[in-house]
């Protein structure tokens, strides 16, 4: 059996760490260095800014003889490359000293897609610059053109504002499995425009087993539907329930001992040992108040006709939600049968 990790094993993880950012922990100072060849770039940098000053300067004092339009022609050019040259150190020193401090991987190439995405269209409007010489109407045009654009593509831009939303907010990321609207399902990719996920139940299928089909949907639709997430990382477990019918003459006492037995010898002592660490791990946030029972327990309800619903409630993690329910349900019926005079199960029409 594998050694279960602790709450301060787990606390360190990233998704982990977040979640309890968010729950109002102070994260610890991460101290950010640049590597050496980051440096050299930076110091690199440095010397183009330097020497496009220090060539500007020489055209313009005119130490250097030259055509007065091949002046212009060299300032703009100039002008135009330093500009490129800053969005470069920009760019440089975000992806250094902000992404750089982003403890998941995912989240980090995501970003660093994003910062070449802007790095790109702030390069190409200092190329209009520099090839248009009148590029304030060049420009002007280029930000019309985008609005008529944007009219245009309303929906797959707003789809790309939720998925920078599910980026920085985190409602899911890929491997939880999620509800929104009538679609569930495990989140198998996150992309620009839409989400995916493999179903399970569904239509055709009832539990908690894969469908076999996939579920594709606008990332829009994350800002109009609520997510339901089965994978909270400082909780990833789910309640579950199995119910019977039995009558009011039965042994109750023996019943829930015989129920919480038979679920506490099934879910196994690794998970009622996680179960204690990740509780502890919610004593940091605001539900600390909240009982978290590792162990099952049974509850008694009466029912609307004339029977008391014996339910056992226990803790699973949920992709084995379906499993587990099987495996279950043919061993409590086993004990609780072998014991009818105790155990008195409906009968006959009263089914």
């Amino acid at each position: 059996m594998p050694e279960t990790e602790t709450a301060e094993e787990i606390s360190k993880k990233p998704e982990v760490r977040k979640e309890l950012e968010r729950a109002g922990e102070k994260p610890a100072e991460k101290k950010v260095k640049a590597a050496t060849t980051d440096k050299f770039w930076f110091v690199t940098h440095a010397l183009l800014l330097l020497g496009c000053a220090v060539l500007y300067y020489l055209i313009g004092s005119n130490l250097i003889p030259l055509p007065r339009a091949q002046v212009e022609l060299s300032h703009r050019l100039l002008r135009g490359f330093a500009l490129v040259v800053i969005v470069f150190l920009i760019a440089k020193s975000v992806r250094v000293y902000a992404i750089g401090r982003i403890e998941d991987s995912a989240t980090r190439f995501t970003l660093r897609r994003i910062l070449l995405l802007v790095a790109g269209l702030l390069i190409a409007v200092i190329v209009v610059s520099v090839v248009f010489v009148n590029w304030y109407p060049a420009v002007a045009a280029l930000g019309v053109g985008s609005i008529i654009l944007g009219l245009a593509v309303q929906t797959p831009m707003k789809s790309f504002i939720a998925w920078i939303y599910i980026l920085v907010r985190r409602p899911f990321r890929v491997g939880d499995r999620i509800q929104i609207g009538d679609a569930t399902g495990d989140v198998i990719d996150v992309g620009y425009l839409d989400t995916t996920l493999w179903e399970f139940g569904g239509k055709y299928i009832s539990g908690d087993h894969p469908s076999g089909r996939v579920i594709r949907f606008p990332n829009e639709k994350v800002l109009d539907e609520i997510v339901w997430n089965y994978s909270w990382p400082l909780f990833p477990y789910i309640w579950n329930e199995i119910k019977f019918q039995v009558a009011y003459q039965s042994d109750l006492k023996f019943i829930a001992e015989t129920m919480q037995r038979i679920v506490a010898e099934e879910i196994g002592q690794e998970m009622i040992e996680r179960v204690s660490v990740y509780r502890n791990l919610l004593a940091r946030t605001p539900v600390d108040e909240l009982e978290v029972r590792e162990h099952p327990r049974v509850i008694f309800r009466v029912d609307e006709v004339t029977w008391i619903d014996a339910i056992v409630r226990y803790l699973v993690a949920p992709r084995e939600a379906g499993p587990v329910k099987s495996r279950l349900i043919p061993k409590l019926l086993a004990a609780l049968n072998a014991s009818p005079e105790k155990v008195m199960f409906p009968k006959g029409d009263a089914r």
